[in-house]
C-alpha cells in the first residue's frame, strides 16, 4: 500500500473560531473599508510571491504536511466528543494536543490509525488524508495502516513475551525480515534507536514485563518503530514515569522526531513546552486553536487558550 505525496496549504490553520465573547489575543484593528478595497485592486495587479520557507517553532524547523485533517467529527452512539475538527500535522515534527480532560485530544489521536474502529458503535465523519490518501477509505487495510501508523498508550504494555520477542513481533509478522540475522539486526536497531539496547543487551530473553515503568515505555517504543513507521502516535506517555524515567523518554522524543512524524497528547503544559514544535489546544470536543508552541504559550490568539495554559481552568 502506498501513499501520494500530499502538501496542504502552507500558513497557519486551526479550527473553528472562539464563540466566545472574550477578547482576542494579540488582536489587531481593521483598516477602513477604503483602504481595504485599495489594497484589494493593488493585490490583484501584483504578481504572486514564491511559496514562503517551512516555519520554524520553538525547536528547530516544521515539516511538510504529513496527516491532514478537515471537519472531522467523531460520534459514541449518540453522543458526539469531537466537533468539525481540522488540522494539519507536519511529518518529522512534534505536535503535541493540549487541553483538559475529556477535550477530545485522544479521540482525535485515534482517528489518524483508525482505533475508533475497534469501538463498537463509533462513528468517523470528515476526512482525514496521509500522504493525500484517505485512510477511511475501503481500500485501505486498517493493519497496515496502523503499521505505518504507531501507538504508543498512557500505560506501558509489552507483550507477555522475552524483550527480543516484544521487538521481533511486528517485523516477523509484516515479513520484514527473511532471516534470523535480519531478525537480529532489526531488534537490535530499533532498540538502539529507543535508548534501551545497553540496559537489555545482555538479557534479551528475559521477560518485558520485568523491566522498569521507562524500561517498557521505551521498549514499547522500540516495538513500534521496528516496523518503521511513518508516524508514531503517543497518548500521555510519561503520565505514570517518574521524572527521571520521563526526562529520557522526552529526550527519545526529542532524538526520533528526526525521522517521524510524532503526535503526542500531553496533560502536562512543561512537557508540550519542552518536546515540541507544534501546539493544538482542545476544549469541549473543539479545536479552538493551533500554531507554533512558541506563539501558543507566549501570544495565544484565544482568550480559552490563555485561561488554559496559565491555569485558570483544567
Amino acid at each position: 500500500m502506498k501513499f501520494k505525496l500530499f502538501r496542504a496549504p502552507e500558513g497557519r490553520n486551526g479550527g473553528p473560531a472562539d464563540p466566545t465573547d472574550a477578547p482576542r489575543m494579540g488582536g489587531q484593528v481593521l483598516p477602513a473599508a477604503d483602504a481595504a478595497a485599495e489594497r484589494q485592486r493593488d493585490a490583484a495587479a501584483t504578481p504572486l510571491a514564491p511559496a514562503p520557507k517551512p516555519a520554524v517553532g520553538a525547536g528547530g524547523p516544521v515539516g511538510a504536511t504529513k496527516i491532514c485533517a478537515r471537519d472531522v467529527s467523531v460520534f459514541y452512539g449518540d453522543k458526539q466528543a469531537l466537533y468539525d475538527v481540522s488540522l494539519d500535522i507536519p511529518d518529522k515534527t512534534v505536535t503535541a494536543l493540549i487541553g483538559p480532560s475529556g477535550c477530545g485530544k485522544s479521540t482525535f489521536l485515534r482517528t489518524m490509525n483508525r482505533m475508533n474502529d475497534t469501538i463498537p458503535h463509533a462513528r468517523v465523519t470528515g476526512r482525514i488524508e496521509m500522504d493525500g490518501e484517505d485512510i477511511n477509505a475501503k481500500s485501505v487495510d486498517p493493519v497496515l495502516l496502523r503499521a505505518r501508523v504507531g501507538m504508543v498508550f498512557q500505560k506501558p504494555n509489552p507483550f507477555p513475551k522475552s524483550i527480543y520477542e516484544n521487538v521481533a513481533y511486528g517485523p516477523r509478522i509484516h515479513g520484514l525480515a527473511t532471516s534470523k540475522g535480519e531478525l537480529d539486526d532489526i531488534v537490535q536497531a530499533s532498540l538502539k534507536r529507543a535508548g534501551l539496547w545497553e540496559e537489555v543487551a545482555d538479557r534479551l530473553h528475559s521477560p518485558g514485563t520485568g523491566l522498569s515503568g521507562g524500561q517498557q515505555q521505551r521498549l514499547v517504543i522500540a516495538r513500534a518503530i521496528a516496523v518503521e513507521p511513518e508516524v508514531i502516535l503517543m497518548d500521555e506517555p510519561c503520565s505514570a514515569l517518574d521524572p527521571i524515567a520521563t526526562a529520557k523518554i522526552e529526550e527519545l522524543i526529542d532524538e526520533l522526531r528526526e525521522r517521524y512524524c510524532i503526535v503526542i497528547v500531553t496533560h502536562s503544559m512543561a512537557q508540550a513546552a519542552r518536546v515540541s514544535q507544534r501546539t493544538a489546544f482542545f476544549h469541549l470536543g473543539r479545536l479552538v486553536e493551533t500554531g507554533d508552541t512558541e506563539d501558543i504559550f507566549t501570544n495565544p490568539r484565544e482568550r480559552r487558550t490563555l485561561d488554559y495554559i496559565t491555569g485558570r481552568f483544567g
